[in-house]
């Protein structure tokens, strides 16, 4: 007989603060700024290392749904360039945005916000929280 699995937590902060001790990125305090607004947004929201950076995810309950769809993820971070923090909104299609903080128009529903600078993450700081809030509220849950 076969011992079942064990599920694995779905949000790991202590593993995104060892990534974060070792990471050599030059906009890691952007980063750990980001971090701290996203997970002030809502006490259900999580993190951990997902595509090598640091993700962030809804960690309440959900109906069902297939893991391939990752509806409990809210936002991936992303260093694709070293001049700024790059948050790819994995729904952002559905936030509606009209403050201009989202960024593209990809065919998979993704959008994307650019920090390249501790001004931007204050400045963009409310709008964040509220898109946060406002995805939440979206969920099928």
């Amino acid at each position: 007989m076969k011992a079942a699995k064990t599920p694995q937590p779905l949000a790991n902060t202590a593993q995104v603060d060892a990534f974060m001790q070792k990471l050599g990125q030059p906009m890691k305090d952007v980063l750990q700024a980001l971090r701290e607004i996203i997970l002030a947004a809502d006490s259900e929201v999580g993190e951990h290392i997902k595509w090598n950076a640091p993700s962030f995810l809804y960690t309440g309950e959900m109906a069902s749904f297939n893991p391939k769809e990752y509806k409990r993820h809210i936002i991936v971070s992303n260093f694709f360039k070293q001049d700024c923090i790059r948050l790819v909104f994995p729904s952002g299609f559905l936030l509606n945005d009209t403050s201009g903080m989202l960024e593209g128009d990809y065919a998979d529903g993704r959008r994307v916000a650019l920090f390249f600078n501790m001004q931007d993450v204050e400045s963009r700081k409310i709008a964040l929280q509220h898109f946060i809030k406002n995805w939440i509220s979206l969920l099928d849950i």
